[in-house]
């Protein structure tokens, strides 16, 4: 089962980690950056960390020492001890589960969820982050889609939501910007062979390598063509003579009518 992207992600805007801007009190995957997309109409990308006791997170690191008020991995810490760490920059907010995102988002933009590798090297997943975005996911019927960088972790979303859109979120694997990452798995992962064995509907790919053969070959297939991050009017411009949208911060791009 393949289900269709839906439209919205096709025409709506996506703000990156939610609409963030901490000089406005609104840090990265914060309730407040997700009531400000909200409210201005704008779509929402978020990220999924897994906390101690097995629930989604919303939250980009591994480790909280850049984005809150504490130190060391995500998680070894459950799921209320992370709801009362203050995020940097907010008004003393903690970080958010998925389940309080959904109910705030309420189906009124899309929202697009990004499934951080648990298992370091794209490696097999134990699917404990996919069980618990899909759990959290159970019931909702806003326009939502799940992807990851690791082809496992889409490949067992597949098998525990299928109803949901999936897709791969890709790069050029640049090993010099993957050091985590051997110089074998950045080549693999370059030509994105994991994209019809995990059911995908879409890949979100890096800005800046929109022109990869491989990334257009798939758009001339009418794959959707997402991107990532693109941070000026500019950068926007060149992006969309690839991709159908873009996933954005820094400026607030045109919302199309």
């Amino acid at each position: 089962m393949r289900p269709d992207l839906p439209a919205a992600f096709l025409s709506v805007p996506l703000a990156h980690r939610a609409l963030h801007d901490v000089a406005d009190g609104r840090p990265e995957n914060s309730r407040a950056a997700v009531r400000a997309a909200v409210a201005a109409g704008y779509g929402i990308e978020i990220d999924l960390q897994l906390s101690s006791d097995g629930c989604a997170m919303v939250f980009h690191d591994y480790v909280l020492d850049r984005l809150a008020e504490a130190s060391g991995p995500v998680r070894a810490r459950n799921r209320a001890e992370l709801r009362a760490i203050p995020l940097k920059g907010g008004d003393g907010e903690g970080i958010p589960d998925l389940g309080e995102v959904l109910e705030l988002v309420g189906g009124r933009v899309p929202l697009l969820i990004e499934l951080k590798d648990q298992h370091g090297g794209m490696g097999i997943t134990d699917g404990a982050l996919e069980r618990a975005a899909a759990k959290a996911l159970d019931g909702y019927s806003g326009p939502v889609a799940l992807m990851s960088f690791n082809p496992h972790m889409v490949a067992e979303l597949a098998r525990l939501a299928p109803e949901r859109p999936r897709g791969l979120t890709t790069s050029a694997y640049d090993p010099a910007d993957w050091p985590e990452l051997s110089r074998a798995v950045c080549d693999d992962l370059r030509a994105i062979p994991d994209f019809e064995r995990t059911g995908s509907s879409f890949i979100s790919h890096e800005a800046g390598d929109l022109a990869r053969p491989r990334v257009q070959a798939l758009r001339s297939e009418g794959v959707p063509l997402l991107c990532w991050t693109v941070t000026s009017p500019a950068e926007e411009a060149a992006a969309r003579a690839f991709a159908v949208n873009v996933t954005f911060e820094q400026y607030l791009p045109p919302l199309t009518s």
